[in-house]
């Protein structure tokens, strides 16, 4: 926490849910998972997180930030993951 930001109590002030969106989308771009299609908005009264991640993990990553930044908002996540693992069989040709 910036404690120019700390109001009388050392509380940081409230802010708006633009600011946080904000806010969520510099950490994303800035970290390990900025080159991913992650894009987040607002739509009235609620978030909107939207994105393809190339795994499960990376999709537990994104997660992970939307709850540390966005938490307290009402936040609705359509993230699709789209592993693109090797076949388990040959396939077959008739």
């Amino acid at each position: 926490m910036n404690t120019h930001d700390a109001g009388p109590a050392g509380d940081a002030p409230p802010a708006g849910p633009e600011y946080r969106v904000a806010h969520f989308q510099d950490r994303l771009a800035s970290g390990e998972l900025g080159e991913l299609g992650v894009h987040a908005e607002v739509r009235g009264q609620a978030v909107l997180v939207t994105g393809t991640v190339p795994s499960a993990r990376c999709r537990d990553d994104v997660l992970e930030v939307v709850r540390e930044e966005l938490g307290g908002l009402d936040v609705h996540c359509d993230i699709v993951v789209s592993e693109s693992s090797s076949p388990d069989r040959a396939e077959e040709l008739s």
